[in-house]
């Protein structure tokens, strides 16, 4: 199993797949790449990227180190950059956007092209973020991993009778082991508001995306993001939500990604000319 070392030490756990240019995926919370839809998408954008899959720290074959920084994921993703060569597209999901987003401005040139699907940030900010923010923050710290994750499944819409079914299952003593990590996609989200900041820094072509039937405060937001990013663009999924069929997804970023990442791996630097 392939591996790099993150900056702080961590060994971070990856599968690469393709030809092409360098894409590398970025999770969302609780997901890695043995539980979520990044395997999937990798293998049908291997005809044209070499794709990296990988899991984020304190998930699956992936170290961790504490105390936990929203730089040190940035590192990881800085020796997988490496690793494929010195440059990479990034794509991320959910909060897995907010991390690609915050790694593509702080790293430059190194990030050739950003995506992100529904990051869930938010124009006005939201009191629940903050409860929720502290909650976790609580249970988590108690050594009640079940009850956070139970937090976050209540956050993202499950019903308490589902989420109390699941709790009964084989399954939930690996939702437990995961559990820490949802303060570090809480640590990426912040305050739930669009990041301005690190949206500004963001110099590389981006596309961001959404679905149709996404909750009004994600399409709202999306927009927003798109615009605000200096080479942004929006592209709404139709017939979709958070939820979004991989097959879906991949011919989307096809087309948004495929024919800039190629421009920059295959064309020669041009002279400049006055």
């Amino acid at each position: 199993m392939p591996t790099v070392r993150s900056r702080d030490g961590t060994t971070i756990a990856f599968d690469s797949l393709g030809t092409g240019p360098a894409l590398i995926l970025v999770d969302g919370a609780t997901c890695y790449r043995d539980a979520g839809p990044m395997r999937p998408l990798a293998a049908l954008m291997a005809d044209s990227f070499t794709v990296y899959v990988y899991d984020r720290r304190g998930r699956g074959a992936s170290g961790d180190t504490l105390p936990f920084s929203v730089d040190r994921e940035i590192d990881d993703i800085a020796a997988l950059i490496r690793s494929a060569g010195g440059h990479a597209a990034l794509f991320g999901m959910s909060s897995g956007g907010a991390l690609a987003l915050a790694t593509a401005a702080q790293l430059g040139a190194a990030v050739s092209e950003l995506a992100v699907y529904e990051v869930p940030v938010s124009i006005d900010l939201d009191p629940v973020v903050t409860t929720y923010s502290r909650k976790l923050a609580a249970a988590l710290a108690a050594g009640r991993r079940g009850d956070a994750m139970a937090l976050f499944l209540a956050r993202v819409g499950m019903p308490a009778e589902q989420i109390e079914g699941m709790r009964q299952t084989p399954m939930w003593a690996g939702f437990e082991a995961i559990a820490p990590t949802l303060a570090y996609d809480d640590a990426v989200l912040g305050d739930g508001l669009l990041p301005y900041d690190r949206i500004e820094a963001v110099q590389v072509p981006a596309v961001v995306l959404s679905g149709e039937f996404a909750p009004e405060f994600i399409r709202e937001s999306a927009r927003a993001l798109a615009t605000a990013l200096p080479n942004g663009r929006h592209v709404e999924l139709p017939g979709q939500s958070h939820d979004v069929d991989i097959a879906v997804l991949a011919a989307a970023l096809h087309e948004s990604l495929n024919s800039q990442a190629r421009r920059t791996v295959n064309e020669p630097d041009m002279p400049s000319t006055t």
